[in-house]
């Protein structure tokens, strides 16, 4: 490895991104070290499972029922910011069907993913690894499609051939799901059911595809490092491999602690997003949570987050998360400089 005074990383953020091929690319070619731009420090690991509450939405029907699962709601969103939804209404085939597709997209082939290469926040439909490549202190271990469904979708022929027969179905189903949502977080906190909805927060969607490939080297890399949400909220589609973690407060004077969130079969996962912490007085939690990268035996996680959120807090997202993310980076390395002296 090169020295640090030697270490050009500008050049080779330069030369990663000039490939158009991502992180697949890095797996294709064999790698059996991953590049040092892919290097975060590691000051804590995840503590186990955890039971993250399941919320049934076949039971919003009579009253006493609708009582129960707003008060399930209040709970999970005024805590750990993270509930499972089951019987919401999208189809298993139509959910499958949207993670082939991202599998298909990424497993295909590369000019396919070098024509909608690029960062241009003006474009409905984007891929690229790393949105932040040249901003962040470390790049994530993944690779993203990006897609603008709502107010304004994408035409047709803009859409990758895989997704043209599923995406804007999917986003019709996952639209439903998120005004109930919508309407039992408004319930939760003590307004009316509507409420949320005429504050346009489902207005604009935005379904973030991640492909997180197999990496040789996890302990040193993530597949998207701790984080929250922009918006109001998100809700989260992903595949049986599993891997989300969330920072958990566990009250008592114990210490956050990072937990696994197994996945539940057919359930969709909501978690809450910062502007609803924001319009909540923080009585609903937005609450960081990451991604670990892949052994190299494993399979490639998929994903795909719908972030819903007012429309014209869509342009000021990506440059909050920038911001969140040095934020961040400056913390972890307040982190490690401690860490260091305590060693």
């Amino acid at each position: 490895m090169a020295s640090s005074s030697s270490y050009d990383r500008q050049r080779e953020l330069q030369a990663f991104d000039d490939t158009k091929a991502g992180v697949k690319g890095l797996v294709d070619a064999g790698v059996t070290a991953i590049p040092r731009i892919f290097h975060h420090p590691r000051a804590d690991d995840d503590d186990g499972a955890f039971s993250f509450p399941v919320v049934d939405l076949s039971a919003v029907a009579g009253q006493r029922d609708d009582d129960d699962v707003v008060d399930q709601v209040r709970r999970a969103a005024g805590t750990v910011g993270f509930f499972h939804v089951i019987n919401h209404g999208v189809p298993d085939e139509l959910m499958s069907g949207l993670l082939a597709a991202v599998r298909q997209f990424n497993e295909g082939p590369a000019e396919t993913k070098r024509a909608l290469y690029g960062r241009d926040r003006a474009c409905k439909v984007r891929f690229a690894s790393n949105f932040d490549l040249f901003q962040s202190r470390a790049a994530n271990w993944r690779d993203t499609l990006f897609f603008n469904l709502a107010p304004d979708p994408p035409r047709p022929d803009e859409l990758p051939e895989a997704f043209r027969d599923v995406i804007m179905e999917y986003r019709d189903a996952v639209t439903k799901v998120a005004v109930r949502v919508s309407e039992l977080l408004s319930k939760s906190l003590g307004l009316s059911s509507d409420h949320l909805r005429k504050m346009d927060c489902t207005e604009s969607l935005h379904a973030v595809c991640q492909y997180y490939p197999p990496c040789p080297e996890p302990h040193l890399t993530f597949g998207i490092k701790r984080h929250t949400d922009p918006g109001f909220f998100t809700v989260l589609l992903q595949d049986s491999t599993g891997g989300l973690q969330v920072l958990v407060d566990r009250g008592g004077g114990r210490p956050q602690t990072w937990l696994d969130v197994p996945p539940v079969a057919g359930a969709l996962m909501v978690n809450i997003g910062d502007l609803l912490q924001l319009v909540s007085n923080d009585r609903s939690k937005s609450v960081e949570h990451r991604v670990p990268a892949i052994k190299s035996e494993g399979t490639a996680r998929v994903s795909v987050a719908s972030i819903f959120n007012k429309e014209e807090e869509e342009e000021e997202e990506e440059e909050e998360e920038e911001e969140e993310e040095e934020e961040e980076e400056e913390e972890e390395e307040e982190e490690e400089e401690a860490s260091s002296w305590s060693s």
